[in-house]
């Protein structure tokens, strides 16, 4: 802004000292990081449209398929090979948004393994299995896309930043990448080895107590759903009398049918369906899905991590910010002092050097004076730590500055960058840090989300008209809708629950219920109603009056309106909508705004209504009711289903 006759700019980024800037570093601006932002991959290429071509194709393709029947001469046994294909399916639908070549693979060889099986020879003759083969093609084609465009951006890039090259900041050279994601990996891998090692042994066994025994003929004469929802066949089997099995498909045996079993005194097992590893196939399925993707993760972030390490790197000077909500670092061009224009965005983490103790033994005394000094200055440290995170958690904390920075590597999506700045202006020291995630262009039309400054009372009341009749609030469109969903999900946990009958599982009820028919019953029905001698507050539960001179403030947080009162607790509505999703919709958040009134009324005396609320103004609690539906739906649970 301008500040009076001097017409000078203040709210400067904080600055980097020019030492700290190696010689010869090229800014990156506006003009270029446009070119280099216009570079990003068409809007028809975005991973969300491959995503839903491929699953939705594969859904049809596999409908269209009926599911070859269990026979004694073809049972339905372990299929390894098809539970590989499977897990290469996910990872590569999951590729689709973090590794584009490890995803162009992924189809590669799904489609050499279908060509191989003899897959194609239907899919001229089947739509289904076409419209498949065409949405691979478009899957390839959108990474292919993908991939192109990171080479333009690196190599627009490369362009911005000349010729200059730089060595990483020596604290920058100890960071590595990966080991939390190869960790995890091999967990993963671990837990899905042991469903695999579960159900291999089931099989032998079974194949091992098979070999001895000769199968028998058996005529199905029953059949019905035993507590959990599996099919019974009772079975006359020659020489060994009724005996009952347990089927996963019942339409493959009607009674009547003969079916071939094999039978060792109490022991009985279908012939073409010989056992049930499911559970240890799902087992296996999830562990190595999320073990590879979590090894592949920590491979790429090493690999990367380890290639900015291998020489001098290209630099460029930019602007930086971190988002306090989630703690993302923004890019912008170096000379986008407002910050109005984003290019990428990642998660980093500082590097520190490691310091050698160097003290001087003899020296005790001072040690003792700058030690105490150190524990003073870490206790003002903490106490202004936790101001901040408090003023964050209230909502009151000011927008990030923007900083200067050295970014060294060439941004593109995809790639690992690190780079200096200072904290604050008040840091002596340039703290460095090293990227956590892949770099990502900010998409056009997205704007970080960093929170922004509270508007002032002043700002808020100018735009109020001061009016005779109570103002009322209450839940809108979005808010209602948070209910709705809750309220399902509140059904359906309620149905999972007691459906299975009387378990420790109802304790799940006891410690969620309350909390969801609070929820449930604030978002759909909240009202908050400003009269002439105060506030009317309609929570889930009950009606709370708070007078003019006990507001002490009102502020919007964690998508709920919190009033503040003089020498008694806080009251809390919440939630009151779904603020993430109304911004990014472009909307301004309801309930921000209604807090921001209610504050602006609470400082301005002039904009207070003149009469008083009756009680239709004053709103109901619908917890009550709620609770009522949600003892008629349980008993509807226990009696009918």
């Amino acid at each position: 802004m301008i500040d009076g006759d001097n017409a000078r700019v203040t709210n400067l980024p904080v600055p980097l000292p020019a030492e700290e800037i190696p010689p010869g570093t090229a800014a990156w601006r506006s003009a270029d990081a446009g070119r280099w932002l216009s570079a990003v991959p068409a809007r028809w290429a975005h991973p969300l449209f491959a995503l839903l071509a491929l699953v939705v194709t594969a859904v049809w393709s596999l409908g269209m398929e009926p599911a070859a029947p269990c026979t004694a001469a073809e049972p339905c046994a372990v299929d390894w090979p098809g539970l590989g294909a499977a897990v290469l399916a996910v990872l590569t639908c999951y590729w689709l948004w973090r590794q584009p070549r490890l995803a162009l693979a992924g189809l590669g060889l799904l489609v050499a393994g279908t060509a191989l099986d003899g897959g194609f020879s239907e899919v001229l003759a089947q739509p289904a299995y076409l419209a498949l083969l065409i949405a691979v093609g478009y899957a390839a084609a959108t990474l292919a896309h993908r991939i192109a465009a990171a080479a333009r951006q690196r190599a627009l890039a490369q362009e911005a930043a000349g010729r200059t090259v730089h060595p990483l900041p020596e604290a920058a050279r100890s960071f590595r990448r990966g080991r939390v994601s190869m960790v995890l990996g091999a967990l993963a891998l671990a837990a899905g080895g042991f469903g695999i090692v579960q159900a291999q042994g089931v099989v032998d066994a079974y194949e091992e107590r098979a070999a001895r025994l000769t199968p028998v003929t058996a005529e199905v004469t029953k059949a019905e759903e035993n507590d959990d929802e599996v099919t019974v066949l009772t079975l006359a089997v020659e020489r060994h009398g009724t005996r009952t099995v347990e089927t996963a498909y019942p339409e493959d045996f009607p009674v009547g049918a003969r079916v071939d079993v094999l039978a060792e005194g109490d022991w009985v097992r279908l012939v073409a369906e010989p056992y049930d590893i499911t559970d240890w196939e799902m087992l296996a399925l999830a562990g190595s899905v999320v073990g590879l993707a979590f090894l592949a993760n920590g491979v790429d972030g090493r690999t990367r991590s380890q290639r900015l390490r291998r020489g001098p790197l290209p630099v460029l000077r930019v602007l930086v910010r971190e988002d306090d909500e989630d703690g993302r670092t923004w890019v912008y061009a170096a000379d986008d002092l407002k910050g109005e224009r984003p290019l990428l965005h990642f998660h980093s983490l500082y590097s520190f050097e490691d310091d050698e103790d160097e003290e001087d033994e003899d020296e005790d005394e001072d040690e003792d004076e700058d030690e105490e000094d150190e524990e003073e200055e870490n206790a003002e440290g903490a106490a202004k730590a936790f101001d901040e995170v408090a003023a964050i958690l209230k909502g009151e904390a000011p927008p990030e500055p923007l900083r200067e920075a050295v970014l060294y590597g060439l941004p593109y999506a995809g790639a690992e960058v690190v780079f200096t700045a200072r904290d604050d202006e008040e840091a002596d020291e340039v703290s460095v840090e090293c990227s956590v995630t892949r770099v990502r262009p900010a998409t056009p039309g997205r704007t970080a989300p960093r929170r922004t400054a509270r508007r002032s009372v002043e700002a808020v009341a100018a735009g109020m008209v001061p009016g005779a009749e109570p103002r009322v609030w209450s839940a809108h469109g979005w808010s209602r809708v948070v209910g709705l969903v809750l309220l399902l999900v509140q059904g359906g946990g309620m149905w999972a629950v007691l459906d299975d009958g009387f378990s420790w599982h109802w304790l799940l009820l006891v410690v969620g219920l309350p909390w969801l028919v609070t929820a449930v019953s604030t978002a759909l029905n909240w009202r908050v109603t400003a009269d002439r001698d105060g506030l009317w507050i309609a929570g889930g539960w009950r009606v709370r009056h708070v007078p003019w001179d006990r507001v002490l403030e009102v502020r919007h947080g964690q998508d709920g309106i919190h009033v503040s009162r003089v020498k008694d607790s806080e009251i809390d509505l919440s939630p009151v909508g779904w603020a993430w999703l109304e911004r990014r919709l472009g909307r301004e958040p309801y309930g921000e705004r209604v807090a921001e009134e209610v504050r602006a009324l609470a400082h301005r005396p002039d904009l207070r209504p003149a009469e008083d609320a009756h009680a239709g103004q004053q709103g109901m609690p619908l917890g009550p009711l709620v609770v009522v539906g949600s003892v008629v739906w349980g008993l509807v649970v226990l009696v009918l289903f």
